[in-house]
C-alpha cells in the first residue's frame, strides 16, 4: 500500500494576517488578534479564496483517483477545506489531524520582528544565529522540530488504501517542511525556496510519486490559478525574511 500523490494547500486569508499586516504597516510591537491561534477564522477574503479553490479542487479530483482529505485542527484551515469542498462538489469527509497544525512559536508569538528585538533582543540575536530552520523559540518549535511531525504523518500515509491521493490543508510552514522530506532538500535548499517564494494562501501544491522510484516529484508549487479564474484576491502573507543563519 502506498499514497501516490499529494496535494498540499495553505489556508485562506485570516483574520490573523490581517492582523499581522495592519502591525508590521504601523510598525507596531504586537500583533493584535484576540484569540488563540488555533481559533482564528478566516477573513472574509479568506472565504473568498476557498470558495474559488473550490473550482480548482473540483479540476484536480475529475481524475476519480481515490481521495482523502486531512486538515490542521487549526479553525482557518478546517474552514478552508469545508468551504473549499463545498464548493468544489465533492463533499469528501474531512479527517483532521493535529501533526498538522501551524509551527509554534512560543515566547514569540503575536510579536512583529521589532517586538521581538525590543522584547527579546538575545533571542533575537539566537534566531539570527541559528537560523529559521534550526531555531526554537522558548516554548515553540524550530522547522526542524515541525519536520518530525511531518515524518510521523507520512508514515501512517503508507497505511491507505493503494494510489491513494492526499489532500492536506495546512499551513504555509508545513507545505515547505513536506516538500523538504519528500524532495530530500537541503537545509540551504528549503531556505531558499522559503525565502524567495512565500507560499500564497490557497495555493495548490503538488507531489506526485514515481511508481518504479518510489521517488515523490514536484509537479507545480504555489498555485493560485484558481484564484486568477475566478478573479479573486492573491493574497502574499509570508513570515520573517531573515530565514538564514547569519555567522
Amino acid at each position: 500500500m502506498t499514497v501516490a500523490e499529494l496535494v498540499l494547500v495553505r489556508h485562506g486569508e485570516s483574520m490573523g494576517n490581517v492582523a499581522a499586516a495592519n502591525a508590521h504597516a504601523a510598525d507596531a510591537e504586537v500583533i493584535e488578534v484576540g484569540q488563540r491561534d488555533a481559533d482564528v477564522p478566516l477573513s472574509p477574503t479568506g472565504v473568498e479564496q476557498a470558495q474559488a479553490l473550490g473550482a480548482g479542487l473540483s479540476a484536480l479530483l475529475a481524475d476519480q483517483r481515490p481521495t482523502l482529505v486531512w486538515s490542521s485542527p487549526y479553525v482557518r484551515a478546517q474552514q478552508t477545506a469545508e468551504v473549499a469542498l463545498a464548493a468544489s462538489g465533492q463533499p469528501l469527509p474531512i479527517l483532521v489531524d493535529e501533526r498538522l497544525r501551524d509551527r509554534e512559536l512560543g515566547i514569540l508569538d503575536l510579536l512583529t520582528t521589532k517586538g521581538v528585538a525590543n522584547r527579546y533582543p538575545l533571542e533575537a540575536e539566537r534566531r539570527q544565529w541559528l537560523g529559521k530552520f534550526y531555531h526554537r523559540p522558548p516554548g515553540g518549535e524550530s522547522w526542524a522540530d515541525v519536520v518530525l511531525r511531518i515524518r510521523s504523518f507520512l508514515v501512517d500515509l503508507e497505511m491507505v488504501p493503494d494510489q491513494t491521493r492526499a489532500v492536506l490543508v495546512c499551513h504555509d510552514a508545513l507545505v515547505m517542511m513536506v516538500r523538504y522530506v519528500c524532495e530530500r532538500l537541503s537545509e540551504a535548499d528549503v531556505l531558499a525556496i522559503g525565502a524567495a517564494t512565500p507560499v500564497l494562501n490557497v495555493s495548490i501544491t503538488q507531489l506526485v510519486r514515481d511508481p518504479s522510484t518510489r521517488l515523490w516529484q514536484l509537479q507545480r508549487f504555489n498555485d493560485v490559478s484558481h484564484l486568477e479564474a475566478s478573479n479573486a484576491p492573491v493574497t502574499r502573507h509570508g513570515g520573517e525574511g531573515n530565514v538564514h543563519p547569519v555567522s
